[in-house]
C-alpha cells in the first residue's frame, strides 16, 4: 500500500489515499469499479490521515449486498467513545445490476473482487474495486522481465539521444 498525498491539481476531482500495489502484482486486473463505503465520521477523519491498511483484504457478495473484509481503517486518536472496531466489516455501496455482474464473475473459476485504491471524490470516500484472476508464479517473471526490457529501453534511448 503507498500513500500518496499531494494531488491537488489533479482534475478530475480526486485525491488518491492509498494504493494496493501488491494487488497489481499478484492479480491479472480484468476490470474495474468505483463503490462508494459506508463509514462513520471518525473512520472518515482516520482516512483523511491516511492512516489505512487494505493489503489483505477482499469483497465478497452476500444477500445481493457487497462487503469488504480486511479493511483496516486505525482509530481515530480524538475519537475516543465514537472508535468503531478498525477490522470491522464495511458495506459498499454500489448498484444493484452492477453487485449482480461482479457476482456472476466471481462465481465463475478464479476470479476475485479485491480493492485496488481509496481515494476522495470531492468529500466522498470511493474505492476502486479490481475483477482480479490470480497470476501463476511464471506470470510475475514475466512481468518483472518485461517491466526491465522496457526499462532498459528507455535507457538506452535517453543516452542516444543525448549524444
Amino acid at each position: 500500500m503507498t500513500i500518496i498525498a499531494d494531488n491537488k491539481n489533479n482534475k478530475s476531482g480526486r485525491k488518491i489515499i492509498a494504493q494496493n500495489k501488491k494487488a497489481r502484482h499478484d492479480f491479472f486486473v480484468e476490470d474495474s469499479f468505483e463503490a462508494g463505503i459506508e463509514l462513520f465520521g471518525t473512520e472518515v477523519k482516520s482516512i483523511r490521515a491516511g492512516r489505512i491498511n487494505f493489503r489483505d483484504s477482499y469483497c465478497y457478495v452476500d444477500k445481493g449486498e457487497l462487503f469488504v473484509t480486511g479493511f483496516h481503517i486505525s482509530p481515530y486518536e480524538k475519537g475516543n467513545i465514537f472508535n468503531k472496531d478498525p477490522l470491522r466489516l464495511k458495506r459498499l455501496l454500489m448498484h444493484k445490476k452492477e453487485i449482480i455482474k461482479m457476482y456472476y464473475y466471481v462465481s465463475k473459476d478464479g476470479y476475485t473482487l479485491v480493492p485496488l485504491s481509496v481515494y476522495f471524490s470531492r468529500s466522498r470516500v470511493k474505492i476502486e474495486i479490481g475483477l482480479c484472476k490470480g497470476k501463476k508464479l511464471y506470470d510475475k517473471r514475466d512481468d518483472m522481465a518485461e517491466r526491465s526490457l522496457k526499462r532498459e529501453s528507455e535507457r538506452y534511448a535517453k543516452e542516444m539521444s543525448r549524444g
